[in-house]
C-alpha cells in the first residue's frame, strides 16, 4: 500500500508539473512573409494561433527554438503590426516576434533582445517596370515608393532624390497588390521580405545597391529582435537560448522557410 501511495503522490505530482508550465504568449503579424505568415494547414513546423489557423515562418520557427530552450509552452497570438506594442504593454502577450527592428523610437517604450537576423534595405520592383535595372537611389527620382505603416522603412524614403513618397500602406500583401497594379512604383523592404515576394510573385524583382548608392541606416534598424516589457526576466532567458542558434542556423532556417512559403496562386 505504502509503494502504491508513493507511486500515486508522485504521478500527481509529474501531472501537476506539467500542467503548471509556463506559457509564452507570442505576438506577430501572420501576414509577414518569410517571417511569419498563415496558412489552413497544420505542419511539423506550424503551430496553432488562438482564434484559429496555424502560424509559419522564420518567427515562428525561432519561437519554438526559444521556447523549447526556456521549457516553456507557446501561442501564437495573430495581432496587427500597430497592435503589437500596445498588446505587449497592456500584457496580452508577453513578447513579440514579428520581424521587428530595435529602433531608438520603440526602445523608449519596450526593451529587446539581441538580435536573431540581421539583413539591408532594397526596393521591390516590377520585373518589366522603369526601375528594374537602378542601381542607386539617384535612379529612383520621380517613382513613387512606399513603405510599411510605422515602419522606418517608410521614413527612409526621405533619402531618395525628388522621390514621389506615396502613402503608406498597412501590410506587405497590400503593397505588392499596389505594384502589380501599377498604383505603385516599388516599395521598401528588408532583403527576405522581398525575397519571399520575388518567389511567390515571378513578375517582380528587387533592387539592391551597392555600400554607398543605397538607404544610410543605423544597424539596429536593420536587425531584427524580440520585443519584450521593460525591466522583463525574459530579456536575459531568451538572450541566452538566441545564443544557442548558430549563423549557420540561423541561415538555414531562412533558406528553408524561403522554400517552405505559400504559393501566392
Amino acid at each position: 500500500m505504502k509503494k502504491l501511495l508513493c507511486a500515486l503522490i508522485a504521478l500527481t505530482l509529474l501531472v501537476a508539473g506539467a500542467a503548471c508550465a509556463e506559457t509564452l504568449r507570442v505576438g506577430m503579424e501572420c501576414n509577414y512573409a518569410p517571417y511569419n505568415w498563415t496558412q489552413a494547414e497544420e505542419t511539423e513546423d506550424s503551430l496553432p494561433i488562438e482564434g484559429g489557423g496555424y502560424a509559419d515562418g522564420y518567427d515562428v520557427r525561432i519561437a519554438k527554438r526559444v521556447a523549447e530552450e526556456l521549457g516553456y509552452d507557446i501561442e501564437i497570438v495573430k495581432t496587427e503590426w500597430d497592435g503589437l506594442v500596445p498588446s505587449l504593454l497592456s500584457g496580452n502577450i508577453d513578447v513579440i516576434i514579428a520581424g521587428m527592428s530595435p529602433t531608438a523610437e520603440r526602445m523608449t517604450t519596450i526593451d529587446f533582445t539581441d538580435p536573431y537576423y540581421e539583413s539591408e534595405l532594397v526596393i521591390v520592383v516590377r520585373k518589366d517596370g522603369a526601375y528594374a535595372d537602378a542601381t542607386s537611389l539617384a535612379d529612383f527620382a520621380g517613382a513613387k515608393i512606399t513603405g510599411q505603416l510605422s515602419t522606418f522603412h517608410y521614413t527612409v524614403i526621405d533619402q531618395i532624390p525628388d522621390v514621389q513618397k506615396q502613402t503608406a500602406m498597412d501590410t506587405f500583401p497590400t503593397m505588392i497588390v499596389a505594384l502589380n497594379a501599377g498604383a505603385i512604383d516599388g516599395y521598401v523592404s528588408e532583403r527576405p521580405g522581398a525575397e519571399s515576394a520575388v518567389a511567390t510573385n515571378p513578375n517582380l524583382t528587387y533592387v539592391e545597391f551597392a555600400e554607398g548608392q543605397g538607404f544610410e541606416t543605423d544597424p539596429a534598424d536593420t536587425s531584427i529582435a524580440v520585443g519584450v516589457a521593460k525591466g522583463s526576466k525574459l530579456t536575459a532567458q531568451i538572450n541566452e537560448a538566441l545564443a544557442t542558434i548558430s549563423d549557420e542556423e540561423r541561415t538555414q532556417i531562412m533558406n528553408d522557410v524561403l522554400a517552405a512559403q505559400p504559393s501566392a496562386e
